[in-house]
């Protein structure tokens, strides 16, 4: 009992002494003053209710002074730049893009049925056309038969038809016959069954193609079609083939032609054949239609044109004449056929081909 008695002053002088220097810290800093930060050594916690003063605010406190006046940067403030907002909506549900009607990707190639897109947009051919077209131009195996005098023939292959000729040059440079001719005829006929005289001197063409570039034959996709109202194709006329050199580049084959003069040379890098007609003056061109789009000419090498003409008259090549048949060739044949039986006899000046309607001197050759 004593020593409790002993010890409760001290205790009581302590108990005053605390109380005296909360009250004097109590002074020194009032409720809702932010601890001075050398008391821990760490930067003071920014107050959302307190916006400091510039006047109390030291350098390195300005960044905790601004963060006081901005909201809370916590899970549920707006994201930052760096957040990617979220594809799934207020549903719950992932948002897809919408597809193509039809089922079809957005790959930019127009839609086409069968393995030729027949509706083609210029510019595209379907994945089983090109790989046709690489079967057109694969090498032959061996070299083309040869005549009596061992002068390779000419082998014409149709591509559409699967037909074979082969026919025997008179000369070196071709010179065929009028027998081979109408061979020739024959297999180079329209799709609807028609046949017009080739022009002599297309075969000489391309006959000197198949020996220069040393093919087996020559494939051809076109060679006569029966007129229709487009006017000026050499088609029409017997005077152009659209051929492919196999194991040849078409460029190459076009290139060859252009430098021969008074031809016209058109290359089809989509459609994957050139076209080699014979005409009055050369025209050169390039066509990147698809497979049954509508053409899409652009000539090219102008310059070359006139110089290739020119050197082939300094050579002593003669230009073609003009077509003896129109357009509507069953029609001036049985003209034709009237005047020499003496039903009808034709005027001395009359013309078959409609000059008028003539422009196969600016035709594409197509």
């Amino acid at each position: 009992m004593l020593l409790r008695l002993r010890r409760s002053p001290f205790v009581l002088l302590v108990g005053l002494a605390s109380l005296g220097t909360a009250a004097s810290l109590a002074h020194a800093f009032p409720v809702g003053s932010a601890k001075p930060a050398a008391s821990t050594g760490k930067a003071p916690l920014a107050s959302v209710a307190t916006k400091p003063t510039a006047t109390t605010a030291s350098p390195s406190a300005k960044p905790a002074a601004a963060a006081s006046a901005k909201p809370s940067t916590s899970s549920s403030a707006k994201p930052t730049s760096s957040a990617v907002p979220s594809p799934v909506p207020s549903g719950g549900s992932v948002v897809k893009p919408k597809p193509i009607a039809g089922g079809a990707k957005p790959s930019g190639k127009p839609a086409g049925k069968g393995p030729i897109a027949k509706k083609s947009a210029v510019g595209w051919a379907s994945p089983a056309y090109v790989a046709m077209v690489k079967q057109w131009h694969l090498a032959t195996d061996g070299k083309p038969p040869v005549d009596t005098k061992g002068r390779p023939k000419l082998v014409l292959y149709s591509i559409n038809r699967n037909e074979r000729v082969e026919l025997a040059p008179s000369t070196d440079k071709g010179d065929f016959a009028p027998s081979e001719i109408d061979k020739a005829s024959f297999i180079l006929r329209s799709g609807d069954g028609h046949e017009h005289p080739i022009d002599g001197h297309l075969l000489d063409i391309v006959y000197e193609l198949q020996r220069h570039f040393k093919s087996g034959e020559i494939r051809f996709v076109s060679g006569y079609r029966t007129p229709t109202k487009r006017l000026g194709s050499n088609h029409g006329y017997g005077r152009a083939m659209d051929l492919v050199v196999p194991g040849t580049v078409d460029e190459w084959v076009a290139s060859y032609v252009r430098a021969m003069g008074f031809t016209g040379a058109g290359t089809y890098p989509i459609s994957g054949f050139v076209h080699v007609d014979v005409r009055e003056r050369s025209f050169y061109w390039v066509d990147k239609s698809g497979p049954g789009a509508p053409n899409k000419t652009t000539g090219v090498l102008p310059g070359d044109a006139l110089s290739s003409d020119a050197k082939a008259r300094k050579e002593g090549k003669i230009p073609p004449s003009p077509a003896p048949i129109g357009r509507d060739v069953d029609a001036a044949i049985a003209a034709r056929s009237v005047a020499v039986s003496g039903a009808a006899v034709l005027a001395p000046n009359t013309n078959l081909v409609d000059e008028a309607e003539d422009d196969d001197e600016m035709d594409d050759g197509d």
